[in-house]
């Protein structure tokens, strides 16, 4: 061959190898372009554009490549360009957060449509998924709507945590197995870790690394691009409903398993920037930390709307933020949204000013955005700005701000820096907002402030690459979605977050592969009518926590005590409700009363004889002390069943599990356990692994279990870790970062870095 021609065809080699190969393909409803040198694109109706060598979407239809349609020019860039093109309608239905919305079927129903067409809004928030496939059916039917929009503005779909076994928000919480049990070496509807407060036990960043890895890459098969977790909050007070959801109440454990979450969660392996198609945005919460409620109170409810600092320790709850998600190792360098508590930070805005923290100026603008320079999305919690009943009622939260129109709050939120609107609705009220501003500050700097929210808000959906391919594959979240793998790693953190606190005379492990089979016998559990958190009638039940089938895979199972070589016997912590008690004829206001967190009866003689904040439009006075009141736990028999256990075993071990929503006063079961582990969002399967020897307890206290509820009447709500801690039979002392395993308390790495 010819010199000439060999240097001819050696160029068409190297020109084919740079050149941009583009190729058309059909997907599950939806249709591919992929390119050798250009980013995958996934469209249904949108005109496809060829410029230059590569493919485009013409998502406005335009036959030109506007700005924001280039995938090649950076997200800041193509989010200036967009938020210009927004009308004022669609502007503030980017400042919306949709309410929870179900994945039930294939199709869209008509609340969805509304939502998207109605009020313009592209941020839904999933709750019920009837399966992996039809999520993300459903998902691609919410974008095939928003594609064929004006602007084909993708929806950046979202969830609550939705991976555990005791959760009310998963995929499989609708669906409940039996015993909450799987098989560990099959697939799963998906993957089921701990909750929070478990991941924290395990004290192990690599677990919860393993955990933002797999959860985010479940959420991108379901098509759901933004998490709204993990929920850093300090949990400073033990009696905080909340609690179970947190990592603890050290700061710098917070702190650290926050940042790796959300690295895990936010980051594309290879990206230049972090971000790309595997990402997530983590959405972390509740600036400035909603864990020290005074009394404990949830402010989901007017009765804890205020949060306090009688410890003089705002700055320390901080710290899991400003320190962890807004300082991230990966190279998304923060989490891309945050939202503030429904509290009222009392006493902590120079101004004296006392609103809740979604409206407060001090708070957003002057703290997250000034001091500590955040840069993403200030959403609020869900339902801030719509109206209340009554302070003991489930309704809006508008704290501090009762009085105000509901256009005059959502005025008050883009005042303090908000950008989106948690559980909100009805565009018009939004436009009314932008009224009042345009009144007060000017036609131009009201279009300039609501476009500032709309680019921040925007950025975060290039960052995920919605703009370029927003639809998933039905079979690949089918096979992806809970596979063995994931399920695998969601067990071993299962595992790893069990603790046990005692283990008297070794009585654990109670092999199971022992000869003769040991005989086990559990007690019927019964559990009296009572009311959720959420003051719904709960009905009285009787159960066996642990099947007698599951049982019986480890065990001979036995139906008296005197038959049995050891009982085991599984409770919950103290219900200890909300704090308050409705209005009756010996009380027409109704009167505010201690939250337990022991079993048995509790009056509260030592509590603050005048509380440090109050006052709601509802209330006559404003002091919420409730002191000399008492408090039932509604699961009283739970500490009950296990005395009547003990001594029915006589000198036979009793082991006891306990399923943790937040700390509890271990006297009234310790003395008559053997045997004691605590576990918080586990399957039965894990609790039986470690009972029968097949794991070693690996888990250390992510809090402190206090002697009395003296002790928690005499904590600062604020204030981390400064409780007397009960101390048991064996000598031990239930203390943050305690744990056995079967050679005595543990004392390794993990214990050296935090104690």
């Amino acid at each position: 061959m010819k010199k000439a021609a060999i240097v001819f065809l050696a160029a068409l080699a190297l020109s084919s190898c740079r050149r941009n190969v583009i190729s058309y393909q059909e997907a599950e409803g939806y249709r591919l372009v992929c390119q050798t040198k250009g980013l995958t694109l996934g469209y249904t109706t949108a005109p496809i554009l060829e410029i230059d060598g590569y493919a485009f979407k013409d998502l406005n239809r335009n036959g030109e490549l506007d700005v924001y349609e280039d995938w090649r020019k950076k997200p800041a860039v193509r989010t200036a360009d967009l938020a210009s093109r927004l009308t004022l309608e669609e502007i503030c239905g980017l400042m919306l957060y949709s309410s929870a919305v179900d994945a039930d079927s294939a199709g869209l129903g008509q609340k969805e449509k509304s939502l998207l067409e109605k009020d313009h809004i592209r941020h839904m928030l999933v709750r019920n998924v009837v399966s992996p496939a039809v999520g993300a059916a459903w998902s691609n039917a919410v974008q095939a709507y928003c594609e064929a929009d004006r602007l084909g503005i993708p929806s950046n779909n979202s969830s609550d945590p939705r991976h555990y076994t005791n959760g009310t928000a998963g995929v499989n919480s609708y669906k409940p197995e039996p015993d909450g049990e799987f098989d560990p070496s099959g697939a799963s509807d998906i993957s089921k870790w701990p909750r929070e407060i478990g991941l924290a036990a395990t004290f192990d960043l690599d677990v919860i690394r393993a955990h933002g890895e797999i959860a985010s890459a479940e959420y991108r098969a379901l098509g759901i691009t933004t998490a709204l977790s993990p929920q850093a909050d300090m949990a400073s007070d033990p009696r905080w409903r909340r609690f179970y959801s947190t990592f603890g109440e050290d700061p710098y454990l917070c702190r650290d398993m926050t940042k790796v979450y959300c690295d895990a969660f936010q980051t594309t392996p290879g990206s230049r920037d972090g971000w790309g198609p595997q990402s997530v945005n983590c959405m972390v919460k509740h600036w400035p930390g909603g864990g020290t409620g005074e009394g404990g109170r949830d402010a989901h409810f007017g009765i804890g709307k205020y949060a306090v600092y009688p410890g003089d320790n705002f700055w320390q709850n901080l710290i899991p933020f400003t320190e962890g998600a807004f300082s991230l190792s990966g190279k998304t360098k923060m989490a891309s949204a945050v939202m503030p508590y429904y509290t009222i930070s009392y006493g902590q805005d120079p101004s004296g000013s006392n609103v809740a923290n979604g409206f407060s100026k001090y708070i957003i603008e002057d703290l997250l955005r000034g001091r500590y320079k955040y840069e993403g999305v200030v959403c609020t919690d869900w339902g801030i700005v719509n109206d209340y009943v009554l302070p003991w009622k489930h309704k809006g939260k508008p704290w501090g701000v009762e009085t105000l129109s509901e256009a005059e709050r959502r005025l008050l939120c883009f005042e303090a820096g908000v950008d989106q609107l948690g559980g909100a609705k009805d565009n018009g009220k939004s436009m009314a907002a932008y009224a009042l501003w345009a009144e007060k500050y000017g036609e131009a700097s009201a279009r300039e402030r609501f476009e500032l929210s709309a680019r921040r808000i925007l950025v975060n959906i290039f960052n995920v690459g919605l703009f370029e391919n927003p639809y998933v594959s039905p079979s690949e979240a089918a096979a992806k979605v809970g596979c063995k793998e994931y399920v695998a790693a969601g067990y071993d953190a299962q595992l790893k977050s069990i603790v046990m606190l005692k283990n008297a005379g070794g009585v654990l492990p109670v092999m199971s592969g022992a000869v003769p089979r040991p005989k086990v016998y559990e007690p019927l559990r019964h559990v009296p009518a009572g009311m959720t958190h959420w003051r719904k009638p709960t009905p009285e039940y009787d159960e066996y926590p642990v099947s007698k089938e599951l049982l019986g895979r480890c065990y001979d199972v036995v139906e008296k005590p005197e038959e049995a070589d050891f009982a085991i016997v599984y409770i919950k912590t103290p219900v200890g409700h909300w704090g308050f008690m409705d209005p009756s004829a010996e009380y027409p206001e109704g009167h505010y009363n201690p939250i337990s967190l022991q079993w048995g009866p509790y009056t509260a003689l030592t509590a603050r004889e005048s509380s440090i904040a109050g006052g709601d439009p509802h209330e006559t006075g404003i002091n919420r002390s409730y002191r000399g009141y008492t408090e039932n736990s509604s699961n009283y028999t739970d500490a009950l069943l296990v005395q009547s256990t003990k001594a029915a075993m006589g000198s036979k071990p009793v082991v006891v599990l306990v399923e943790v929503e937040r700390p509890f006063i271990p006297v009234e079961i310790e003395p008559w356990a053997d045997a004691l582990l605590v576990f918080c969002g586990v399957s039965n399967n894990a609790l039986l692994d470690v009972v029968s020897g097949r794991f070693e307890p690996y888990g250390l206290l992510p809090y402190q279990l206090p002697a009395n509820m003296e002790t928690v009447e005499v904590q600062c709500e604020d204030v981390p870790r400064d409780m007397e801690c009960y101390r048991d039979s064996e000598g031990n002392t239930y203390d943050f970062a305690f744990g056995l395993n079967w050679s005595g308390v543990i004392d390794d790495a993990r214990v050296a870095k935090y104690r």
